[in-house]
């Protein structure tokens, strides 16, 4: 996968059914990326009992794997690839909105960063922030990457001037 600079993701399947990244339309700035359930154990930790477990998932009436989480729970989704990203860029993973909004499942720490140098597995960290269990598919869109371009910065020690009245923190432009 490249883009139009020439900057090249190395992309590599974990298995055979996996599907390379895509985007939704020649502008979308995301490339969608699907559950992969069907290569082991997935991490779910329990949001009432706190416990951590590994479920394997199970067929659905379709056919497919599906794992379920209940309210509360949070799961790391394997999605069936690494890549190598290049220099100088990271890869931000979110939630695709409809998921949020129809199902009420998210990225608790969205965006999510893999770094260029990160050598596994891509898993999306998902928490049902739903009332009730959601189902996920092996195979379903479960969340989308954004690819972008950093600056590395010397970090100095010395005096930060205050330059504005913006002190304060959180709200400190007083504005509604």
């Amino acid at each position: 996968m490249s883009d139009a600079n020439g900057a090249r993701v190395i992309f590599e399947k974990l298995a055979d059914d996996v599907r390379v990244p895509t985007r939704a339309t020649e502008q979308s700035a995301g490339y969608d990326i699907r559950a992969h359930l069907t290569c082991g154990p997935i991490r779910i930790h329990r949001g009432q009992s706190r416990e951590t477990v590994s479920v394997v998932a199970t067929a659905a009436g379709n056919g497919r794997p599906v794992i379920v989480l209940e309210a509360g729970d949070r799961a790391l989704v394997p999605t069936g690839f690494r890549a190598r990203l290049p220099d100088g860029y990271e890869a931000q993973i979110r939630m695709r909105s409809s998921l949020a909004w129809k199902r009420g499942l998210t990225v608790p720490n969205a965006p999510g960063t893999v770094d260029a140098d990160y050598p596994d597995e891509w898993f999306v960290l998902v928490l049902n922030s739903a009332p009730h269990a959601i189902r996920i598919e092996h195979g379903e869109r479960i969340a989308q990457v954004v690819l972008h371009k950093y600056q590395v910065a010397r970090w100095e020690e010395g005096s930060v001037e205050i330059t504005t009245d913006r002190a304060g923190g959180l709200g400190s432009t007083g504005k509604r």
